[in-house]
């Protein structure tokens, strides 16, 4: 009979502790990926959500550092040069971005990291880090029912609204590129 003293069963669960896993969820705007993004971290404590820096201004309620970290154009610039940043994207005339750091350290440490990214963030983190990275494309019932929730928000302009839309089918048309494909019929 072969018995292992405590130290040495600690010492190989130590050598086995796990990287975390980069998991992407992408969407066209009101397709539910930030609810679904929410309930995901609700019900799974191993799993932290990633935040973005961004060039747009805060939104009524949001929180630098929790939410976005909310930079100037030259700071996100510098940031990019330096390397400091997992994947960036221009989107809607603003720039975001997501800081190596703080995902790095987390996946050292075993959590899985969750990401609310567009396609071509997506992109730039498989070119990067394949091995580590799940990807999930989450698309809406039809173009009719996502043009709804986005008006049901209540959060944009007609305008924007219409931008949304717009690029909406260039996102969806990437839907192929992701490891998963999950249809989105309920949770706006």
């Amino acid at each position: 009979m072969i018995t292992m003293s405590d130290s040495s069963e600690q010492k190989m669960t130590d050598d086995f502790s796990r990287r975390g896993l980069m998991l992407v969820l992408s969407s066209p705007s009101g397709a539910g990926k930030t609810t679904l993004s929410r309930m995901l971290l609700e019900v799974d404590n191993e799993i932290i959500m990633s935040v973005s820096a961004t060039t747009r201004p805060p939104r009524s309620g949001e929180t630098h550092g929790e939410d976005y970290y909310f930079v100037d154009k030259e700071t996100f610039g510098l940031m990019a040069n330096k390397n400091e940043l997992l994947e960036h994207a221009k989107v809607f005339d603003n720039y975001y971005g997501t800081p190596r750091g703080p995902v790095e350290e987390a996946l050292i440490s075993g959590k899985d990291v969750l990401f609310d990214i567009d396609w071509q963030g997506t992109q730039q983190l498989q070119e990067a880090s394949a091995d580590d990275l799940v990807r999930i494309f989450i698309l809406p019932p039809s173009a009719a029912e996502l043009e709804s929730r986005l008006k049901k928000r209540a959060q944009d302009s007609p305008e924007t609204v219409a931008k949304r839309m717009a690029k909406a089918s260039d996102e969806i048309s990437h839907y192929a590129e992701y490891d998963y494909i999950i249809l989105n019929e309920d949770i706006a």
